[in-house]
């Protein structure tokens, strides 16, 4: 291979990356600009936080029902056809629950936002792998990285434009037919998806060992980080008595933080050893969300989900990678198995604090979150005491 077509080769993987990194930004973005309307839809519809915990449950359904499915289109289709169709239909589904005039129409639209936010979920992260075995060298944590920076962006547009008098309604359109363009700009170089390769050997393995200790962990930190999405504005809204268009401010701030700390996640990786990560991050998540519960300032619980941001950013790549050396099981299954476990307390969180919000109070029911937290940092002993972590394993490709 001469100069010139290395250039040619290191400008295309560029392009790859940079396309799949704007679909990442995509669903962060439209997520996260739904978020700040939860609260007017609940207000709207006239619903309890129990009715709104279990409305949101929907969204789990959809996601636990579409994921099998879309392993199954992406052997068929290949990844990157699978992104780009689930991308775009997500942003489409995205305004439909803020036009929701009655709570089965409602529940109904959760469940088709969130079937395709379980597809696009993994044919972005299946598409993401793809792009990273042809570069050679990891790339899926600034991936998530620019998932959260979506969601800072979506928040933050969230607040200007509510506080600028745009109806719920208007603002998710005009979220929606921007991720649609911003998905067909990256289209063209999406480049070729894996399109057979994932069916050929086994994808999942059931947890069990270590691996079961991990993903009960990676279980309890995103659910408090499904928490966060879901319930921040209405507890800064309703139970803080905040202005409207402050109640995206507390998951603004949490996804701000939480991209800053995934910026740099890989230099405190190199410095400090996953016990100490994984014991301050805990610490720091749950500490941040305890003071901010006991001082009960709209002001408090800002600073307090930030703390939660920071905290967790990279918790779940400390957790990947002592997955990854999990004995007698391949890499990539003991991930993907943990990352399912995962997946599944992201889901679970909104609709227990809601359950559990119902009886005790909203307050109270965040309060289970710091018992959660303090769980995750109390066990991080367990993680080992090396002083370093191992670089990431990347599964080269096949040939």
């Amino acid at each position: 291979m001469n100069a010139t077509d290395s250039a040619v080769d290191a400008r295309l993987a560029l392009r790859r990356r940079v396309a799949i990194a704007a679909i990442f930004f995509v669903n962060g973005f439209a997520f996260a600009s739904w978020v700040p309307h939860i609260p007017t839809v609940q207000t709207r519809l006239g619903i309890s936080a129990g009715a709104l915990g279990l409305a949101l449950l929907a969204v789990a359904i959809g996601a636990l029902v579409s994921m099998p499915l879309t392993g199954i289109f992406l052997g068929k289709w290949g990844s990157s056809r699978v992104t780009l169709v689930s991308s775009v239909l997500f942003c489409a589904l995205i305004a439909l629950p803020v036009r929701a005039p009655s709570l089965p129409l409602f529940v109904l639209s959760l469940f088709a936002l969130g079937a395709i936010n379980g597809a696009m979920d993994v044919a972005m992260n299946a598409h993401g792998v793809v792009v990273e075995r042809w570069m050679g060298r990891p790339i899926l944590s600034s991936l998530h990285a620019m998932f959260s920076l979506g969601g800072l962006v979506g928040a933050g547009c969230s607040m200007v434009v509510l506080k600028s008098g745009f109806s719920p309604a208007a603002h998710m359109a005009g979220a929606a037919v921007g991720g649609v363009l911003l998905v067909g700009a990256a289209a063209r170089w999406l480049g070729p998806g894996s399109a057979g390769s994932a069916g050929s050997t086994p994808m999942f393995v059931l947890p069990r060992g270590p691996l079961l200790f991990l993903g009960g962990l990676s279980f309890f930190v995103l659910l408090t980080e499904g928490a966060v999405a879901d319930w921040s504005a209405v507890y800064l809204r309703h139970s803080l008595h905040a202005d409207p268009h402050m109640a995206g401010a507390g998951y603004a701030v949490f996804s701000l933080t939480m991209t800053a700390g995934r910026l740099v996640g890989d230099r405190l990786a190199a410095t400090f050893s996953p016990v100490t990560l994984l014991r301050t991050g805990g610490l720091l998540a749950a500490g941040g969300l305890g003071a901010a519960l006991l001082l009960n300032h709209p002001l408090a619980a800002v600073v307090g989900f930030g703390c939660m941001g920071v905290g967790l950013s990279n918790i779940i790549p400390l957790m990947f990678s002592a997955a990854g050396r999990t004995p007698g099981i391949p890499s990539g299954m003991a991930i993907a198995s943990m990352s399912t476990a995962g997946y599944g307390g992201f889901l679970a969180g909104p609709p227990l604090v809601g359950f559990v919000a119902d009886v005790v109070g909203l307050p109270l029911a965040l309060g289970m979150l710091v018992v959660f937290l303090s769980i995750v940092a109390a066990s991080a002993g367990w993680m080992g005491t090396s002083n370093r972590m191992g670089e990431p394993q990347v599964d080269q490709p096949a040939g």
